[in-house]
């Protein structure tokens, strides 16, 4: 599989050109943090007279190095000089390995280093998922020479990424954790996510105490000070705080791109009149997957899209005109917007009719009440998801099961579309439920529905009544009362073509995408024990947000 990417990469670069001098051999330079410990980094320049527009990169990802070798080297026979370092206690650097705490000290300490270097010239930063982390940390801080940073698949909430209203993203962190605890874990990812009390999965299954996990699954209020100071808050309040650009990319099914989108927005007007926040129809991985969908036009080459954002800025020193990119599904075509779409526009509007399991324009005089049961136990499994990371497999828009697939799923089906209908922006599901537990989950997935009867999943999402309606902290909820909820989704841009039909699935769960809601009031990593719930569905509405 390395050989594989590697060969890619290669392909990839070798269909930029570009080449104007060779690589000169890497050589490697301890960089000592403010505290001593050597930070092991390596250098790779032109070979030819400097300085030279330099790129740093900072990664705690060893089994990644020949990747980022192969990187360097294509940089500098370009004519950049290419830094990469590995994060303290990873790839030969000293200290303990401990996620996020060292990384905005460590990597300060680093831009420091590189500017005062003789062969830097104008620097940026370069870095997906950890490694973007790593730079978004640090970004409000660099040194004068770093002109811009190109950051893509990691967002500045760090709270959005770990939490939908009380449910946890658990393919995400959960197997992130499995993977980096910084000793071997050899236990079952199914059954460590199913694991109860979940908050003691790490010394039962893993080997080994993780507070930094254990606090992940223990601090459930977006308010919490948790992730409103230290790191996490400082994280959020980056973007506000820049005046360079920055390209910030994601995609449609990656599953930092809630937090990806805040950090846009965030940006201070100085910077986001230069910076550009790009999002295709791939995963974490930049692959395409929305199969049997068009896709000529995706463009997902990360590869070349780095080189031109880095070639525009630090060799012919002109700025970006900054707007958001986002590539339609369906019409397989990129739209340049201004600004992302806003949240609060009501679009079109279709209503349940429980007594047809239809989605109708017309609200149904008589509401007819749908009852089913959720078991804990048996969870719906996730196929075709957005926020999935861990379950690489099931990541995209992908067929579906037919209507009311299983006792648990409740489905409502629109007409045929007489005419185009185009998504853009985030679709919202309203509901009046009620359930026989004192806390549960409920989710809504929306899908298109091909006149040949296939059905993708367009999006989906996933709210819990203790944090129903966005609250900041958990609400008590009276077993059989009836509530209002209101379930989410993130952004999309999506083209429906005439013929097709809208289906809308409503069940309790979405597993491993989210942990499994145990039915019980208090924190969910807490809960030892779990019981089956009976929900009931009233009525509600699906908001579409139609572009203009």
């Amino acid at each position: 599989m390395e050989e594989e990417r590697l060969v890619r990469l290669q392909r990839e670069f070798d269909a930029l050109g570009g080449v104007c001098c060779g690589a000169a051999d890497p050589y490697e330079v301890a960089v000592p943090a403010e505290d001593g410990v050597p930070l092991r980094t390596v250098v790779t320049l032109p070979d030819a007279a400097g300085p030279f527009p330099t790129i740093l990169m900072r990664s705690c990802y060893p089994q990644a190095e020949a990747e980022y070798r192969l990187t360097a080297r294509e940089y500098a026979r370009r004519g950049f000089g290419f830094v990469y370092q590995f994060c303290r206690g990873t790839g030969g650097s000293g200290g303990v390995w401990e996620p996020n705490v060292n990384e905005r000290r460590d990597g300060l300490v680093t831009a420091r280093w590189l500017a005062a270097q003789p062969f830097a010239g104008r620097c940026g930063y370069l870095g997906c998922s950890y490694l973007a982390f790593t730079g978004w940390v640090m970004a409000d801080a660099l040194p004068d020479c770093f002109a811009t940073l190109y950051l893509t698949h990691y967002g500045t909430d760090r709270f959005a990424s770990a939490y939908q209203e009380g449910m946890f993203r658990q393919d995400i962190l959960t197997g992130w954790a499995m993977q980096n605890a910084g000793f071997p874990v050899t236990a079952d990812y199914l059954e460590s996510c199913r694991y109860r009390p979940q908050i003691e999965v790490d010394e039962a299954l893993w080997g080994g105490r993780l507070d930094w996990y254990r606090d992940w699954i223990t601090h459930t209020d977006p308010d919490d000070p948790y992730w409103n100071e230290g790191l996490w808050g400082a994280l959020r309040q980056v973007p506000g705080k820049l005046n360079l650009p920055v390209y910030i990319g994601s995609g449609w099914y990656d599953h930092h791109l809630g937090g990806t989108v805040r950090g846009y927005e965030a940006l201070s007007p100085a910077a986001a009149a230069h910076s550009v926040l790009r999002i295709g129809a791939w995963n974490h991985w930049f692959e395409n997957v929305i199969p049997g969908k068009p896709a000529e036009h995706l463009e997902n080459s990360d590869t070349a899209s780095a080189l031109r954002w880095f070639t525009e800025i630090l060799k012919e020193g002109r700025l970006p005109r900054g707007g958001v990119q986002l590539y339609n599904i369906g019409a397989d075509r990129w739209e340049t917007l201004d600004r992302m779409p806003a949240g609060d526009l009501p679009g079109r509007q279709l209503f349940l009719d429980g007594a047809a399991r239809a989605l109708t324009p017309a609200q149904p005089q008589h509401a007819q009440p749908l009852q089913y049961r959720y078991d804990p136990d048996r969870p719906v499994p996730s196929h075709g998801g957005e926020s999935l990371f861990t379950s690489k497999e099931e990541i995209g828009s992908l067929p579906q099961p037919e209507p009311d697939w299983r006792p648990d799923v409740v489905s409502f089906v629109s007409d045929p579309l007489t005419e185009p209908l185009a998504l853009r922006g985030e679709i919202r599901v309203r509901l009046q439920v009620a359930s026989d537990c004192a806390d549960t989950a409920f989710t809504a997935k929306l899908l298109e529905v091909a006149p040949d009867g296939v059905a993708r999943n367009i999006r989906g999402g996933i709210t819990s009544l203790g944090y129903r309606c966005g609250a900041p902290h958990r609400l008590d909820y009276r077993p059989s009362e009836r509530a209002e909820i209101e379930i989410r989704m993130w952004p999309i841009s999506w083209t429906l073509a005439p013929g097709c039909r809208l289906r809308l699935d409503l069940s309790s769960s979405n597993f491993p995408e989210y942990a499994a809601h145990p039915n019980c009031a208090g924190g969910w990593a807490l809960a030892r024990a779990e019981r089956v719930a009976t929900q009931t569905i009233f009525g509600g509405s699906v908001l579409l947000p139609v572009a203009e």
